[in-house]
């Protein structure tokens, strides 16, 4: 089989996105529109991804990373030709097929440049180019056919005629290249054309006049070729990947209430039997279990859960949950937070960086951060444990089945033992062994009559 490379145009500015932020990075569903190209070139079977960058290069590369990609830099912005120039140094000696793809698709299928290139294989094309028939072709390339059908060339709107203008079918950006002819056909363009830029589209027209053949396959779906240009468009493919999501989600068994208020990233994994309630975001690399029952109005982010959690309108961030886990309403688990099998989080109670045992509780208004809790530890409310010395983080360590009593305050460093119990009301700050309890209470003083007396002042 043809070795195939993919050359991944993404050096533009995107100055119609209006932000600082180069367009190829913005995410949608999850991830840098980028990043979903460069997945979808991967699953249609491509061995080598290189990636043209030139705006904000750097920012790129770095949101990216340097996984399953070769970069290449357009230092000025000359044209899609250029762009595709960039790369020839990096792929000589490649003796193969080279798919250009536009680095702002991020829904096209991969089922699609499959065809694509299984079509310009067989064919035995020099070029077969990604077309689309749209209703309204406004800002598109036009391709311009002869009288039996043929590929002629493709024009630019800028450059196009009244009556190429009507014409319907568009050029989507996406080709497939004989990769020896594709480096020959750029070293005869020129920036002929009202933009001055050396068009890619060019290529074809070179190709067809040295005799080569120019094929042509029409997307089934003209939706999954749109570039994002803009918020609006943006929202729009945040739009289709994500009810796209959802759909394979209820197919593999998980139940979600309102598809219509519910937002899950597409990397996110979770198990059947699952119900997903109204109102919940689920972000980045989540991975639930089955039988879990989350929101409504939640937001998980980076988060690994096991079978048969509950969590009701909280927020949980890179941490992870074990089994029969039950979270909310109202709590906050913050990055680094572990869960163990059994434990209850109750309302308004927040945990940062912590472990928390099997089987234990935090039932309500409380604060554990940078704690380890053993096993079946009973959390009473308003318990406070006193990290923060206004310079420095410390840790406090409870054993198993302790039991502190409410509106307590731990003051971190300090260690509780196992089967302890800590009154309620104390202030804690000093260790505490094993079996022992720990009561620190300012002694209380009653008057009498001493209302009424101030009352009669009055």
């Amino acid at each position: 089989m043809r070795q195939i490379a993919s050359i991944v145009l993404a050096a533009g500015k995107g100055t119609r996105m209006k932000s600082s932020l180069p367009k190829v990075i913005h995410h949608v569903c999850g991830k840098p529109i980028l990043a979903h190209v460069i997945q979808t070139a991967c699953q249609a079977g491509v061995g080598r991804n290189i990636v043209v960058i030139g705006h904000e290069a750097e920012m790129v590369r770095e949101t990216i990373g340097n996984t399953r990609v070769e970069w290449v830099y357009q230092t000025e912005q000359l044209g899609t030709g250029h762009a595709v120039m960039q790369a020839e140094s990096i792929l000589a000696g490649f003796d193969g097929e080279i798919l250009v793809l536009c680095g702002d698709t991020p829904l096209i299928k991969p089922e699609t440049l499959t065809r694509l290139m299984d079509n310009h294989l067989s064919s035995g094309n020099a070029v077969t180019v990604l077309t689309a028939f749209m209703d309204n072709p406004a800002g598109y390339g036009r391709i311009v056919r002869d009288d039996a059908g043929q590929v002629l060339e493709i024009v630019e709107q800028k450059d196009a005629s009244a009556g190429q203008l009507i014409i319907k079918e568009v050029n989507t950006g996406i080709y497939c290249f004989n990769a020896r002819k594709l480096f020959n056909g750029l070293k005869k363009i020129t920036p002929a054309n009202n933009q001055g830029e050396y068009y890619l589209t060019d290529v074809l027209s070179v190709l067809r006049n040295d005799g080569e053949v120019v094929g042509a396959v029409r997307v089934q779906d003209p939706l999954e070729t749109m570039g994002i240009n803009n918020r609006v468009q943006l929202a729009e493919a945040e739009k289709i990947l994500r009810q796209k999501k959802l759909q394979q989600l209820m197919i593999d068994g998980v139940t979600i209430i309102d598809p219509q208020n519910t937002y899950i990233d597409q990397d996110v994994n979770i198990g059947r039997d699952s119900v997903i309630y109204p109102g919940t975001i689920i972000e980045g690399n989540c991975c639930l279990g089955e039988k879990c029952q989350i929101g409504p109005f939640s937001r998980l982010k980076d988060v690994t859960a096991g079978d048969n959690v509950v969590i009701q309108n909280s927020v949980a961030l890179e941490s992870s949950i074990g089994n029969n886990v039950s979270v909310g309403p109202f709590a906050f688990i913050r990055p680094e937070t572990s869960l163990s099998d059994g434990v209850k989080v109750g309302d308004f109670v927040e945990i940062k960086k912590s472990v928390i045992g099997k089987g234990s509780k935090v039932p309500h208004l409380s604060y554990i951060g940078d704690a380890q809790i053993g096993e079946k530890v009973n959390i009473g409310a308003g318990t406070i444990t006193c990290n923060y010395d206004g310079s420095k983080k410390w840790k406090t360590t409870i054993g198993d089945e302790a039991f502190i009593g409410s509106n307590t305050n731990l003051v971190a460093p300090v260690c509780i033992g196992s089967n302890t119990v800590i009154g309620a009301g104390s202030t804690i700050t000093k260790d505490v062994p094993d079996g022992a309890l720990a009561v620190e209470r300012a002694k209380q003083s009653i008057y009498p009559g001493r209302v009424a007396k101030k009352n009669n002042k009055k």
